[in-house]
């Protein structure tokens, strides 16, 4: 059996972190990184669910990035809309 001591201190050392105290950009890497974390120790405890525990992590991860991709067709859209409107 594996030992998990240091994933879980490093885990649970992570738990008073707060976004406020990051930029928007640097603290969705973060989230995203823990995220991946929390994963590689859920397929450790439990390697026969290794499937949905990566489906439901890159599908969590897309739905977060979507979010930059939607704002840059927006701004896209709103560049080349405003010559027409005005």
């Amino acid at each position: 059996a594996a030992d998990y001591t240091y994933l879980d201190a490093a885990i649970a050392s992570i738990a008073d972190y707060t976004e406020s105290d990051y930029t928007a950009a640097s603290w969705k890497v973060f989230a995203d990184a823990v995220a991946a974390g929390k994963a590689v120790e859920a397929l450790g405890r439990q390697p026969e669910a290794m499937s949905k525990i990566r489906t439901l992590m890159l599908l969590g991860q897309a739905v977060s990035e979507t979010t930059g991709i939607y704002g840059l067709v927006i701004a896209i859209l709103i560049l080349f809309a405003k010559p027409l409107i005005g």
